[in-house]
Order: structure tokens, then sequence, then C-alpha cells
């Protein structure tokens, strides 16, 4: 939940250098990408230089995992391109149902009727908070959907990657530090794809100084890399040590509501009663799900209703 309210500052970071600055996404997703990665580095060379070493048969796993973050952050720029912020919220985290069966399916976990049910609250409260209620708000057609439902199979992926890391044994900031590094390289060769400058990409390989010498946002772009997502999905990937892919991924959920309310404080953006009742119906969602997994835990029962083996 730290993470996730951490993650949730993200948006008014992006809003402020996309207005003030008129930087490309992608291009902004590239250096942010590579500024968490810098600052991983840092941080963990002066702290704990041992976690920079990895086993040589985990650097094509790695790669894999930062290939998959870059192409997952492309997907939801440019689903937020075509079907706008609101729309993309909720296409992308239809990621939690996403989660829940393929954490059945590839890693075991299990997906019980109350996994079900918390999914089914968390999806319907993320569709509230975004204001998308109304079928006219839909508008982008089937390429967007379909564009916005990808992000949210991405968003899905990311988490079974996390999880899968922390059963491979690897530390979760070593983790951090490998993807993002390797998601930035990606994300550059995305910028250099003249195709995908009409999607927020750099037209031209200058464009990717486009701050130039505003210092200011140059600052922002750092702090939005060294805090937001470095605590934010540092924390998110702590969490996967303990806790299954889809209870992590179901928490994320609430960022949305709690990005309206950093946002109803900051921005002066007003938060509806709809809105209100999906914050209240997501964390319904979540905290159902905890004290049912408590309980069954505490009964020597797995979610699934099954008693754990002596």
């Amino acid at each position: 939940m730290a993470g996730t309210v951490i993650l949730s500052t993200t948006a008014v970071f992006i809003r402020y250098l996309t207005q003030t600055y008129r930087i490309p996404a992608l291009v902004l997703a590239c250096w942010r990408l590579g500024f968490t990665a810098l600052t991983v580095l840092v941080v963990l060379g002066l702290a704990r230089p041992g976690l920079l070493r990895v086993r040589p048969r985990d650097v094509h796993y790695l790669l894999l995992y930062g290939l998959l973050l870059a192409v997952f952050n492309g997907l939801w720029t440019l689903s937020v391109a075509l079907n706008g912020a609101a729309v993309a919220t909720v296409l992308v985290y239809c990621s939690a149902g996403f989660t829940a069966l393929l954490g059945w399916w590839f890693l075991r976990e299990r997906l019980g009727w109350a996994k079900l049910l918390a999914v089914a609250l968390c999806l319907g409260g993320v569709i509230l908070v975004s204001g998308v209620v109304g079928a006219a708000d839909w508008r982008s057609g089937l390429p967007g959907i379909s564009l916005g439902t990808l992000s949210g199979l991405g968003y899905a992926g990311y988490s079974l990657m996390g999880r899968s890391a922390s059963q491979r044994g690897l530390n979760p900031w070593t983790t951090l530090f490998y993807t993002f590094g390797f998601a930035a390289l990606f994300m550059l060769m995305f910028n250099l794809t003249p195709a995908l400058s009409a999607f927020g990409g750099a037209a031209r390989s200058a464009d990717l100084l486009w701050l130039g010498k505003a210092w200011v946002g140059w600052g922002m772009l750092f702090l939005l890399a060294a805090g937001p997502t470095v605590a934010g999905f540092g924390l998110y990937n702590v969490s996967l040590v303990y806790l299954p892919s889809s209870v992590a991924n179901l928490v994320a959920t609430m960022e949305p509501a709690y990005t309206a309310v950093i946002a109803y404080f900051l921005l002066g953006e007003r938060m509806g009663a709809i809105q209100v009742l999906g914050g209240v119906v997501i964390l319904a969602g979540v905290v159902f799900l905890r004290l049912y997994e408590g309980r069954s835990a505490g009964n020597g029962r797995t979610p699934g209703g099954l008693r754990e083996p002596v």
C-alpha cells in the first residue's frame, strides 16, 4: 500500500512536465527509466554494491523483464494518446484480473471465489473513480480498446515477472536496477524508430534532449525517477516477495483513488460522489481479500479452502 501511495504521485509530475514543457510522452518515459536506473545504481553502489552482481544465468531473464517493462510503458502511453487518461486507466487496471488468472495458470497461485470477488470489486471501483460510466466515453473504437487492454496485460506480465524474480532468489532492488536499465535501452530504441514519432516518440534524435536548458524541467524529471518511480516500484517489488502477484496487483488498483485525492489537494481537481464511492469500493475489495486470507491462514486453510499439509 505504501508503494501504491507513492506511485500515485507520478501523475502529478508527468502532468507538470507534459503541460509545461510539452515533452513527447515516449521521450519522457525514456528519461524516467534511465534516471531511475541511475539512481538505484548510485544508491546500491554506495550502500550495497554486492547487490549489483547477478548470476550469468539471470541476465537473459532480466533482459526479458526489462523488455516487458518497456513494452508495457509504451502500450500504456499509446493507450492514453488514443483513449484519454480515464479510459486508459480503466483498461490498464484490467491487469488485476489478468494477474489473478495468469498467476493461477503459470505460478500455481490459488484462484478462489474470494479473489475473484475482490477482482470484480477493484475493477468496478476503478471504473467509478476514473469517471467512465457511460458508453459515450469509449469513443476510440476497437483499436484503442484493444491497445488499452494489451497495456493491462503488460502490467499483469510485469507483476508476474516480479513474483517469479523473487522465487528465483533475486533481490528486489537488484531486479529494479537491471529491469529499468534494460527498459531504458529498449525505450531509447523505440524513440529512434520513426514509425513511433506520431505516438509521442522522438521525431529526430535531437528531440531526446527536448528540455534543452530548462534545468527546472530536468530537475522535475529526475525527481520523478528518484522519488515516485524508485520508491514506488521498489516497494512494489519488495511486496512481491511476501505476497502473491495477484494480491499485490489488487492492492495496486487503489492507485487511481490515491491519485484522485492527491490531485484534489495539489491540483485543485474535484472528486464527485461517484468517484468517492469508487475509492471506497476499491478499498473494500482489498481489505476483504486480506481479511479473508488472514482468517483462512488462521484456520490452517488456504484461500482456496483446502487445509494446508502438515
